[in-house]
């Protein structure tokens, strides 16, 4: 199943997704509108609201309600990117200039924070607090999790635990938010909103995973962004943390040095030890595991269209090359 038959399982809501978008984007300050739509526009996947339709979908419950919950997801996503961008100094994000190459780093952070204050407006609307508990706390986690990572990087002595706890909370955390929030909203049994709980964040965590070895693999033009971005940052993914750990003392220095440093003067040298170490395989083999855990979940969920999306999904995430 390709992506486009994902979506088209629930093509009339991820529409319905997409106009309350920018109904709700609408602001009395025109650059905060504008900011706001050309991120937003700016062609993401939206998988996370995408989870929240086909968790609502599986049950037959793909209402309004779901439809905003959807919106509010993502526009917490969005906040989160306007923020990064800023943070990690990017100039390019899915083949554009980012936010803020465009406009500066002060409009982007004041809109990621409009963004975050218009989901929480919506989040009230839906008058349920156990979604409140999940979104509000998923917050929270991210934004330690972005911590973390800053604390991390240009540290070669960062170990894979802790890196599998920064790419818990920085990205799959939102995956696991996506679903736990939709099941808690359908008011699911605890046995299902566990299961869908567990399913977001393994396919949050796959996810981030194939991302960090496409930092090492991927073509710039088709993902969006520059290649080797992480090592340029001194980002100590798990490529490399692998690399390190079974590479000779002499190849662990020249990558322990390149990410002490950022930069990208390493760059090939650090490709030929990561891939004599099969670290990219490693990797991809981590996400594969995450992937199996994820579909395993969705035992619990009733036979569907929407099911079999889930299941996809998983599949997309570990195969994709972008």
């Amino acid at each position: 199943m390709h992506i486009k038959d994902v979506l088209a399982t629930v093509g009339e809501e991820f529409q319905a997704v997409d106009k309350l978008i920018h109904e709700q984007l609408e602001s009395r300050v025109p650059l905060v509108e504008k900011i706001a739509d050309y991120i937003v526009s700016s062609g993401g996947k939206r998988i996370r609201p995408l989870l929240v339709l086909l968790t609502a979908k599986a049950f037959d419950r793909c209402n309004d309600d779901a439809v905003k919950l959807a919106t509010v997801i993502e526009f917490l996503h969005t906040a989160t990117l306007l923020h990064d961008d800023v943070v990690d100094t990017s100039d390019m994000r899915r083949g554009n200039l980012t936010a803020n190459a465009k406009w500066g780093n002060a409009p982007s952070v004041l809109v990621g924070d409009f963004l975050y204050s218009r989901a929480f407006e919506m989040m009230v609307e839906l008058a349920s607090l156990p979604v409140m508990k999940i979104l509000s706390g998923a917050t929270c986690v991210i934004a330690e999790g972005e911590v973390l990572q800053l604390t991390n990087v240009k540290n070669p002595d960062t170990t894979e635990a802790q890196y599998m706890e920064v790419i818990h909370g920085k990205t799959a955390m939102l995956f696991e938010a996506s679903t736990h929030s939709a099941a808690s909203l359908l008011e699911l049994n605890d046995q299902q909103r566990l299961a869908l709980k567990e399913y977001g964040k393994e396919l949050g965590m796959a996810f981030q995973l194939v991302d960090d070895v496409l930092d090492y693999e991927g073509d710039a033009e088709e993902m969006g962004k520059n290649v080797g971005d992480d090592l340029a940052e001194g980002k100590p993914t798990l490529p490399l943390i692998h690399a390190m750990a079974n590479a000779s003392e002499e190849d662990s220095q020249v990558i322990r040095n390149a990410i002490r440093k950022g930069g990208l003067d390493d760059m090939d040298n650090v490709l030929r030890i990561v891939k004599q170490c099969g670290s990219l395989d490693y990797t991809r083999q981590q996400a594969q595991a995450c992937r199996d855990r994820a579909q395993a979940h969705l035992d619990i969920v009733p036979a569907s269209a929407a099911r079999d999306a889930l299941v996809a999904l998983a599949n997309i995430a570990v195969e994709r090359t972008t």
